[in-house]
């Protein structure tokens, strides 16, 4: 199969007829083998029930239902599990990504061996205060943080190799940060793409200012875990071990300037009155509290167990 293409949604009903519509004739017209994978993330509207009539008029149409809504990176992960595809694309389902972008990213990745390729939504049709600076503001510093350069890791609309989206694990709010969880998983060959940014045709966007916050902490989150995910006692362990050092030293000065004053005859004053006596006893007590942090950690590293993060209600034609 050439495509596979992977579309998570909230209610978007009134988008999904003209959107499963326009790929169908992109498919066609490049006589691609495909399947269109819709992840309803927890719609109340009637978006599954297009669905389940686009799978019966068209085979190829896949759909997943949640229960409720966990959120875009949920459903990501759940279309990736499913993927049969060469190539797999994802988009949303709002109609501001253009189909008509497939076929481009499809031939950087099969034919320039890309093994990503996200798109750059270079003119936008959104708010220049309260989406696109704010965007600009974020992608600059996940630049600066991941080592990945890209002008825009928000947009939705991105092609991988099948082997990307298989060694890559999307939880949390991650799926702004797939780019970089590739990078870290291996894949070396990123690129980008510059694509159409359509007006939205229907509805409103279901992301407000908050998704910018929630974006900087989660990029504080993947510079962590790409860093000392894997060995946490490195971090917590290594400033445990200097707190309580410094810690110790003090200590070790306080003691020796109060034996010898003692021996020499020098006025002295009660170890608790010294500054330096608190700040020795934070010191040793922050170095202990991050060293079993670390530990903690490491104990919590070998023995986790894969925890189901969403639960699926209905499938078609998987």
């Amino acid at each position: 199969m050439n495509l596979s293409i992977i579309i998570p949604l909230l209610n978007e009903q009134e988008s999904l007829p003209e959107l499963h519509q326009w790929i169908v004739k992109v498919m066609t017209t490049h006589n691609y083998s495909y399947e269109i994978i819709f992840i309803d993330d927890g719609s109340t509207d009637n978006s599954w029930s297009i669905i389940e009539t686009l799978s019966k008029e068209n085979p190829n149409v896949k759909g997943i239902r949640f229960m409720r809504n966990f959120g875009k990176s949920q459903a990501l992960h759940a279309g990736f599990a499913k993927a049969q595809g060469d190539v797999v694309i994802t988009m949303d389902a709002d109609l501001q990504d253009s189909p008509e972008e497939i076929p481009d990213l499809y031939n950087m990745v099969m034919n320039q061996n890309y093994d990503l390729v996200s798109g750059w939504k270079k003119k936008r049709y959104d708010s220049v205060v309260f989406k696109n600076l704010p965007s600009k503001l974020f992608n600059w510093a996940a630049r600066k943080t991941s080592g990945v350069y890209l002008n825009d890791f928000n947009c939705g609309l991105k092609g991988y190799k099948n082997t990307v989206i298989k060694n890559i694990e999307v939880s949390g709010e991650m799926h702004r940060y797939i780019p970089v969880l590739a990078k870290n998983a291996g894949f070396s060959k990123i690129g980008e793409k510059v694509v159409k940014h359509q007006a939205r045709k229907y509805g409103e966007s279901k992301f407000g200012m908050s998704r910018f916050i929630n974006g900087f902490l989660d990029l504080i989150t993947i510079w962590f875990l790409s860093r000392y995910g894997k060995r946490p006692m490195h971090l917590f362990g290594a400033g445990g071990v200097l707190m309580f050092i410094i810690g110790f030293l003090s200590t070790g000065f306080i003691i020796s300037i109060k034996l010898i004053r003692l021996y020499s005859g020098y006025k002295t004053v009660l170890v608790t009155e010294n500054p330096l006596f608190y700040i020795a006893l934070t010191a040793m007590i922050i170095g202990s509290q991050l060293f079993l942090a670390g530990f903690l950690g490491e104990i919590i590293l070998r023995t986790k167990n894969n925890e189901e993060r969403y639960k699926i209600s209905s499938e078609v034609n998987l």
